[in-house]
């Protein structure tokens, strides 16, 4: 174990190979990116919020940790009733660990049952670690196994798990997430594109640990998927104020499964419209989603903010001051799944 999660709340099975990797600028890794280098072979400059950032977070955790709690309540109660004391979490390294916790805790609390949890690495085009699901499945029975994140932006991550779990057929291959505005994840907390306040930052908020890590030269065959430790940002860390702060929220009434109408058009469909008005070829440059546009801001080189409104000061306040920092346009766009949608910058275009 590394990072600052407490081993009570999660296994985290990742190699730390912190002082191994020098990290780059953003600039620098959206060239290679966009060249064809894959984003796991590399790692970003952690981005240090600044103290207007901090207090937008910080507001933004008061003001919806009441309706994540509610979430994490909702996809618990659904988790419960489907796999029972059987649950094994598997959160995807790194959005999905704090909700793994949350998820453990409400389970132990409502229903008292202490259910393990893991934290492991998902990479978009390179798989899951299977180094880390042939850990796991020597310890627990296939069927109780279930995937965590954070929420859905056009469902590459459910797509890429269920092509990653082909070679797996006795494990469920479905998401458990708080927010699926792709209606893509078998279990939901809701449909709504709300924030996650986590979603605001990146190490600070995950035990102090990078996204995710793979390339051959440091990663070894039996090896698990790497990640730093950012001890220097020690007193910065509000991991635990984050799931401490929804966990005091958590409510344990029985959730009614009430219906929520879908958009007549799927998620995928909506991301390929907006890339045909932007002109954008690659659809991968459009994130989709509160917290995938955050992300953007955060650890890519943005283009472009759209949201469905720019007077919502109350669901899209931290981004408004993100673009503000970074000079980033705010567009007003006819959203349907989503309240935000990032758009990233072409590196050809520049």
């Amino acid at each position: 174990m590394f990072g600052t999660y407490k081993p009570e709340d999660v296994t985290v099975l990742l190699k730390d190979i912190t002082g191994m990797v020098e990290p780059q600028t953003t600039e620098e890794r959206e060239r290679e990116i966009q060249s064809g280098r894959h984003y796991c072979e590399m790692l970003p400059i952690e981005y240090e919020p600044s103290e207007k950032y901090q207090k937008t977070y910080e507001d933004a955790l008061a003001r919806y940790s009441h309706i994540t709690a509610k979430a994490v309540g909702a996809v618990s109660q659904r988790l419960w009733n489907a796999k029972g004391d059987k649950l094994v979490l598997v959160s995807l390294a790194r959005a999905g660990t704090p909700v793994g916790i949350l998820i453990k805790r409400y389970i132990k609390e409502k229903y008292g049952c202490d259910v393990p949890h893991y934290s492991i690495s998902i990479i978009r085009g390179r798989g899951i670690d299977k180094n880390a699901i042939d850990y796991i499945l020597e310890r627990h029975d296939a069927e109780g196994i279930q995937f965590v994140d954070g929420w859905t932006g056009k469902g590459a991550i459910q797509r890429e798990l269920a092509k990653a779990i082909e070679d797996y057929p006795m494990i469920d291959n479905s998401l458990a997430v708080l927010s699926d505005p792709a209606y893509v994840a078998k279990y939901f907390g809701t449909h709504d594109d709300f924030l996650i306040a986590s979603s605001c930052l990146n190490s600070t908020v995950s035990g102090l640990l990078s996204r995710t890590f793979l390339r051959d030269d440091i990663i070894g065959e039996k090896d698990f998927h790497g990640a730093v430790f950012y001890d220097n940002l020690m007193d910065r860390d509000v991991t635990y104020e984050f799931i401490d702060a929804v966990e005091a929220k958590f409510e344990f009434e029985d959730e009614s499964d009430t219906a929520e109408d879908k958009p007549d058009e799927s998620a995928i469909d909506e991301v390929r419209a907006i890339a045909k008005e932007f002109g954008i070829d690659d659809i991968n440059l459009v994130k989709p989603s509160i917290g995938e546009a955050t992300r953007v801001l955060l650890r890519r080189m943005p283009w472009k903010i759209l949201v469905s409104s720019k007077n919502d000061e109350e669901h899209l306040g931290h981004l408004y001051q993100l673009a503000r920092e970074k000079n980033i346009e705010v567009a007003e766009y006819p959203l349907k799944h989503y309240r935000a949608c990032g758009i990233i910058k072409s590196m050809a275009d520049t």
